[in-house]
């Protein structure tokens, strides 16, 4: 067995790691107050638009600059539109959603010959119900399961992809309940299974011949404060701890792990036109892949 790998071959598997980035999650994020139990016969439109940056390249904890690491820049930009509809099961409140993304991913400094990608991602969809819910207290345990098919398109010589021609799935607990008058905790934990890609040619380091990639589970722990400073206004701020996620090539493990701290800061304004999220974000610790640098997202919502 080879002791190390190419550059150019940790370039290109670690660089799976951050797919989920460019597709509609890298981890299953929960935006504030997404735990409470919704009012069932309800319908939603959510629109979303997500930019972000990566730069420097992580290897198992340790800054690569050699080429083509010296000046690593990955910018994407992507748009959700997910349609939501509440129900009740059992007589316990639940909710399922489509989700549908269209994004773009370009390449700049070092990785400048790497061609981006642009088009539809893949679809998701999504059931959530709360075993607990009380209004009264403000106290909500709810369970969640997604799912990822690989609706878009997808080319097997090009490192970057909007999709990532695999399946994947999720199941998340969320609970949430008060911590003092105005401040409520959240705290979720999910773990995401990835389906296999057959056709990894270029992006595991052989354009010209298929080989087979697959990912171990990858968890996701968040948890933080929700202050509701009036009727209209809402703050909050997020801590992730997300770890797991090697990938293996035709059944070769390729030492990358996830191990990613990173916070999200979100803003809420519950207007009479809909409801307006803005967050900011970013990394805060590494341990393999191109380092996110920042995080927008604008979210528009709207009850039809």
């Amino acid at each position: 067995m080879q002791r190390y790998m190419s550059k150019r071959s940790i370039f290109l598997t670690t660089t799976i790691l951050l797919i989920s980035l460019y597709a509609p999650t890298y981890a299953i994020d929960l935006q504030p107050n997404d735990i409470v139990a919704p009012l069932p016969n309800k319908h939603y439109l959510t629109l979303t638009y997500q930019n972000s940056e990566n730069t420097t390249f992580y290897n198992n904890g340790s800054v690569v600059t050699s080429k083509p690491y010296g000046n690593p820049i990955i910018n994407t930009n992507a748009a959700f539109a997910r349609v939501s509809s509440t129900y009740e099961l059992a007589s316990l409140p639940g909710v399922s959603y489509v989700q549908l993304p269209y994004g773009s991913i370009t390449t700049a400094g070092s990785l400048t010959s790497y061609a981006g990608d642009a088009g539809f991602g893949d679809i998701s969809i999504a059931s959530a119900i709360w075993p607990y819910s009380n209004r009264e207290t403000r106290t909500y345990l709810g369970i969640a399961g997604y799912f990822l098919a690989p609706t878009s398109r997808y080319s097997n010589q090009t490192v970057f992809n909007v999709g990532e021609n695999r399946y994947k799935s999720d199941l998340q607990m969320g609970f949430q309940r008060p911590i003092i008058e105005s401040v409520d905790g959240a705290i979720a934990v999910d773990t995401m299974w990835y389906g296999g890609n057959s056709q990894c040619a270029a992006l595991c380091g052989t354009p010209s011949t298929n080989k087979s990639l697959t990912q171990k589970p990858l968890t996701t722990i968040q948890a933080g404060p929700i202050y509701r400073i009036d009727p209209i206004f809402t703050v909050a701020a997020t801590y992730f701890y997300v770890a797991g996620g090697a990938t293996l090539i035709n059944n070769q493990y390729q030492n990358n792990v996830v191990n990613t701290q990173r916070y999200l800061l979100s803003g809420v304004a519950h207007t009479s036109v809909g409801r307006l999220t803005l967050q900011y974000g970013r990394d805060m610790e590494i341990k393999n892949g191109f380092m996110q640098s920042r995080l927008l997202n604008l979210r528009y919502t709207v009850e039809f």
